[in-house]
């Protein structure tokens, strides 16, 4: 294997890293701070399901980040350093600030602006590049509707329960959190996948895109890894700035957020796991007042969701011009 092979397998690796760092917060904020589990607990159960699920659910959206996004015959490797760098410079910076930011966004920004420098758009296939960028756009809509949706259908169904049906909503998200973080797993660590594939094709380790066993487990450990690391501001982010978080709204984000990102796996459709999750507890607020939401924060939000892609695809490009210079001197 060749150095600049493993260069970018590494960078890969670290992304998948910080995506399992970053993307933790999103499914255990609402838990921790309903205070349904201890942060170590829910970091861990999150972290041993999200190991799993990429083996469960298949590697369908890992060819869809690989296979149908770019032409592997029209780019280098140092395109794809490129794009990694990029988008691991824009996660840091987001998760520094403090926002959910979307890792998805700033791996496909990181490839358009790192690809397009490179050789012009060509080597970009349009036609799958837009049903990734619609999955991206549309899913988060979807996973308001759905939390608005299930949480009224929560509230009709339990209207003359007692308090202590609090306590079922708090024992419920064992298996909603579960759910989640399968359905992460097997969304998010495959974009890890996808990538460090298209590497190897490229590097010439492989002849076709076909994932490796040793990619699967390696991504699998990346982003559960990564899990357990959580950052703590991004869980308060989540958890506390839209609205306080009482049992019934973290299980019916939980809810809502999982069978979209199990469906979009099963699919196929690389999606933002901060996108659906914000979304989803957005809507949930919503749905019981749309008062108890601060859109302040949700309008800052969609700020650093509406820019990641444009910066990072311009960080990618400037890296890999960086790049291009030091190899000529």
């Amino acid at each position: 294997m060749n150095p600049e092979l493993v260069v970018v397998i590494s960078l890969a690796m670290l992304f998948g890293f910080m995506n399992g760092m970053r993307d933790s917060s999103n499914i255990v904020a609402t838990m921790i701070t309903s205070y349904a589990f201890r942060p170590q607990t829910a970091l861990a159960i999150t972290a041993i399901a999200e190991f799993i699920g990429p083996f469960l659910f298949g590697v369908v959206v890992a060819r869809t980040i690989g296979n149908d996004v770019v032409d592997a015959n029209a780019i280098s490797l140092s395109v794809i350093a490129a794009c990694l760098i990029g988008a691991i410079s824009w996660n840091l910076l987001t998760w520094f600030l403090g926002f959910p930011g979307s890792s998805s966004h700033a791996l496909i920004g990181g490839l358009i602006g790192a690809v397009g420098v490179s050789g012009g758009f060509g080597a970009i296939k349009f036609y799958g590049l837009g049903k990734v960028l619609i999955a991206l756009f549309a899913l988060p809509a979807v996973s308001f509707g759905f939390g608005f949706i299930i949480t009224r259908l929560i509230y009709f169904f339990s209207r003359n329960a007692t308090p202590r049906v609090n306590e079922l909503f708090k024992k419920g998200q064992l298996f909603t959190a579960m759910a989640m973080a399968l359905s992460h797993g097997a969304n998010d660590a495959q974009k890890t996948m996808g990538i460090i594939t298209l590497s190897l094709l490229i590097g010439g380790s492989i002849t076709t895109f076909a994932i490796p066993t040793w990619v699967i487990i390696s991504s699998a450990t990346g982003i559960a890894l990564g899990t357990l690391f959580g950052g703590s501001q991004m869980i308060r982010t989540i958890g506390g700035r839209f609205y306080r978080i009482r049992p019934i709204h973290s299980f019916s984000a939980q809810f809502s957020s999982a069978i979209i990102l199990l469906s979009a796996s099963l699919l196929g459709m690389p999606v933002s796991t901060s996108h659906v999750v914000s979304s989803a507890i957005v809507g949930v607020g919503s749905s019981e007042r749309p008062g108890k939401v601060r859109w302040s924060i949700v309008s800052e939000i969609l700020i650093s969701w509406l820019v990641t892609i444009p910066f990072s695809a311009l960080l990618s490009a400037g890296v890999y011009m960086l790049l291009l210079w030091i190899s000529k001197h």
